[in-house]
Parts: C-alpha cells; sequence; structure tokens
C-alpha cells in the first residue's frame, strides 16, 4: 500500500472544487482560498493526490471500528478529522496498547511501521477504551468535574467579585458567556483552565497553569499558561509590542476549530479560536504590574473614563513549545512535552516534541507532541455539524469548592507532568 497522509485521496473520491472541499476549514488569514492542506507539524501545504482502489475509505473504516474517530470525516480523503484519529491511534500504540510500540511517533503518516499495526487490530477486532467510552458512562472524576463545575457557576452567580460583575454589567460579551449563561451539556466538550498566582507580578511568566479536557465521559489532564507574559508581549530589542498586556477574563468562552499565526505562512498552525469574530472579554494590565488584580478594573485614561474590560478577537488556544518558555502575548497556551492520560498515568512526549518552530521546519520526526493530543481528541471525537468547545477559566482557589479537589489539585497534576 502506498504511504497515506494528509491530501492522499481516493481516485473516486478526488473534489471537483478543493477550494469549496477545504472552505469549512480555511476560514482565517492566509488560509482563505487556499486549495491545499496545511501540514502544520512539518510545516507545509498538502496537495490532493490520488491513491488506488479504497485504501484511505479502507483506513477510515478501521479507524471508526478501532474507536478514534467519529462520523466528521469525508469519505475517501485524508482530511484533517483522519489525520487527527491516525495520530491518535499511534498514541494509543505508544503508551497505552500492551502490544504496541513505545518508540513509534504519532505524526500522522501510515507507513508500514503504522500499517503493521492497523493489521493486527484488525485481526485482532481491538477497540480503543477512548471509543468505548462516552458521558453517559463517564469515569468518577469526569462526574467529579461536572459536579464542580455546577456548584461554581451557583458559587459565583452569589459571589461574582468584581471582574465578573462588570463583566455581567456589559450589553455585549460576544464569546464570553456571563454567569446566567454559563452550560455544562455533558454532550458538549469541554475545556478548564485552571489559573495559578495571578496576581503575583511576574515580567517573565513560568507555564505553570493546569488544562483539563472533558471528553467522552473521560478526563486528560495538560500544562501550560492562561496568563500573558510581557516577555513575549514586548520585545526590548525591537521595542515592538505592548505593556498593557491582555488577561482573558475568567468564566465561560466559546472556541471552533481555526489556525493561529494566519498572518505568517511560515508559522501557521491548528489552533482554537473566539467563535464570535470579534472575540472573547480581556482585562489589560492597566497599570503596568504584570499580574491581573482588580486594580486594573480602576485605571482612568486621560480623558478620567474607565478603560475597564475590553473586546479581543485574538486570544487564541494554542503551543507554548515543550512548556520551557511562555508563549503567551495573551493567548491560552498549552505545553507539548507530556500529559496525563484518562488512566490518570503521566505521559512523556519528550522524544519527539518540539521545541520551536525551527525545529518543526527542520526535522521530520518533530511533533508539537502533547498539544496535538489535545487537538486531535477534539477534531476525532466532535460530533459532525458542531464546530466549536466551551472553554471555562478559573482560578485555583475555585476548586476548594468541592472536597473531591481542593487547591492542591492543580499544584499535584502539574508536578506529575513537569517533573518528567
Amino acid at each position: 500500500m502506498a504511504l497515506l497522509y494528509l491530501g492522499s485521496c481516493d481516485a473516486s473520491k478526488y473534489p471537483n472544487d478543493r477550494k469549496n472541499f477545504l472552505k469549512p476549514y480555511h476560514k482565517d488569514g492566509l488560509l482563505v482560498g487556499k486549495v491545499t492542506f496545511r501540514d502544520d507539524d512539518r510545516t507545509k501545504w498538502r496537495s490532493f493526490r490520488k491513491v488506488d482502489g479504497k485504501a484511505v475509505e479502507n483506513l477510515q473504516h478501521f479507524l471508526q471500528k478501532a474507536g478514534f474517530l467519529g462520523d466528521r470525516m469525508n469519505i475517501g480523503v485524508f482530511d484533517y478529522a483522519t489525520q487527527a484519529a491516525v495520530r491518535l491511534f499511534q498514541e494509543y500504540v505508544r503508551t497505552v496498547d500492551e502490544d504496541g510500540d513505545e518508540k513509534m511517533v504519532p505524526d500522522g503518516f501510515v507507513g508500514s511501521g503504522t500499517l503493521k499495526h492497523v493489521n493486527r487490530w484488525t485481526e485482532e477486532k481491538k477497540v480503543c477504551s477512548w471509543g468505548l467510552a462516552s458521558a453517559a458512562n463517564p469515569t468518577k472524576e469526569y462526574d467529579d468535574w461536572f459536579t464542580l463545575l455546577n456548584q461554581a457557576k451557583e458559587f459565583y452567580k452569589a459571589n461574582p467579585g468584581p471582574i465578573l460583575k462588570h463583566v455581567n454589567t456589559m450589553k455585549k460579551t460576544y464569546s464570553t458567556r456571563k454567569i446566567d449563561d454559563w452550560k455544562f451539556d455533558r454532550d458538549k466538550i469541554h475545556l478548564i483552565g485552571i489559573r495559578r498566582e495571578h496576581d503575583k507580578e511576574v515580567y517573565d511568566r513560568a507555564n505553570d497553569d493546569l488544562f483539563v479536557l472533558l471528553i467522552n465521559g473521560q478526563v486528560f489532564k495538560f500544562w501550560g499558561s492562561t496568563d500573558p507574559n510581557q516577555a513575549a508581549a514586548y520585545n526590548k530589542k525591537t521595542r515592538k509590542g505592548r505593556f498593557d498586556e491582555p488577561f482573558l477574563v475568567e468564566g465561560q468562552h466559546e472556541y471552533r476549530f481555526g489556525w493561529h499565526k494566519i498572518t505568517q505562512e511560515r508559522k501557521i498552525y491548528r489552533a482554537a479560536k473566539p467563535l464570535n469574530w470579534k472575540g472573547v472579554l480581556v482585562l489589560r494590565d492597566w497599570d503596568n504590574d504584570n499580574s491581573l488584580t482588580s486594580k486594573d478594573l480602576k485605571i482612568r485614561d486621560q480623558n478620567g473614563n474607565l478603560k475597564g474590560i475590553q473586546v479581543n478577537n485574538s486570544i487564541n488556544i494554542h503551543w507554548s513549545g515543550i512548556g520551557s518558555w511562555n508563549f503567551s502575548a495573551g493567548c491560552q497556551v498549552i505545553s507539548g512535552r507530556s500529559y496525563i492520560n484518562n488512566f490518570d498515568k503521566t505521559i512523556s512526549c519528550a522524544q519527539f516534541a518540539s521545541k520551536s518552530y525551527g525545529e518543526l521546519n527542520t526535522s521530520q520526526k518533530k511533533t508539537k507532541g502533547a498539544y496535538n493530543v489535545l487537538t486531535d481528541l477534539v477534531v476525532a471525537y466532535t460530533k459532525a455539524g458542531v464546530n466549536s468547545l466551551l472553554y471555562t477559566l478559573g482560578r485555583e482557589e475555585s476548586l476548594n469548592i468541592d472536597s473531591n479537589f481542593g487547591a492542591g489539585y492543580a499544584r499535584k497534576a502539574m508536578e506529575k507532568m513537569t517533573n518528567m
């Protein structure tokens, strides 16, 4: 069988209008109007190319039966959902499958090495636990998270604090939801950000925050930063950027499939963007103390008007290298070095996780590591017709609302991932 990867398609499924085929996925910047796929781990464009027979369709049917792919792919075309499912299969073989290969790199290419495991799984009629799980049959931790989220909603309705109280007074909040509109439906995919030490004055802020993905009745954990890094927001050498870096306000926000760095062709990669194109709400560091505090709500401009909370359309959820430096100038950023899977096992991606864009360009076996696991889970398991996830940002102290968690929960999870 020929090597299969992003852009491969069965001859009978070659699209007549490639631009229209890709239009639902290419809504941003330089991607608009493209007739090729974006292979963001290789930082390349992949053309549609025909393969013999039904090689792609057969691969997709395997991925569905094995539990790595939902019903949102295009039959016979190796699209973004198929790429995500292939990488999840490779990751599962690497980390969970008892007869797997711990040296496998989840790169999305189906060659002889991956095909060997596809054939083995087909013969054994194996199905992965990720696909068998569901919100109707969840783990205890998944249940605990939804209990906490609903308790937090009631708590903050009664005790909103100055920032959430200000959000509640605004007429338009765009992709940010007011407390009364927070939704925790189990048929949705939820990402939770746990903000730590946001009120501590730090110029070069580290990746020290926790991210929790609730999907298919399971819990996966990642790490990175929910807060902007002044060192990334302002470059002393070039004197470009700004000192009043934006902090995403706490609460719930709706995000969609999209791309980051959409104006720089050599850097474009998959990310989540605010569903409403105008953006999400942020409170800037108006007093330039490199922290988020309620004092920022009280700063006035030269005319005496409160600067207050603003809408910002560039606060994405994206990659942060291997976590050694915080890439964020306001976005929510996620490390590629390690994660905790649904079995509460800490997984290292260090052997292939890229430190930066440069390594993605120079090494065929470097990927965005754990960040890809998160995005692939979302892309592969999101239901057809659904193009968004709910991102709820809270602070570490909020974990004290439920005795199943406590403030130490985030710290312990962080230590497990960062001490590998």
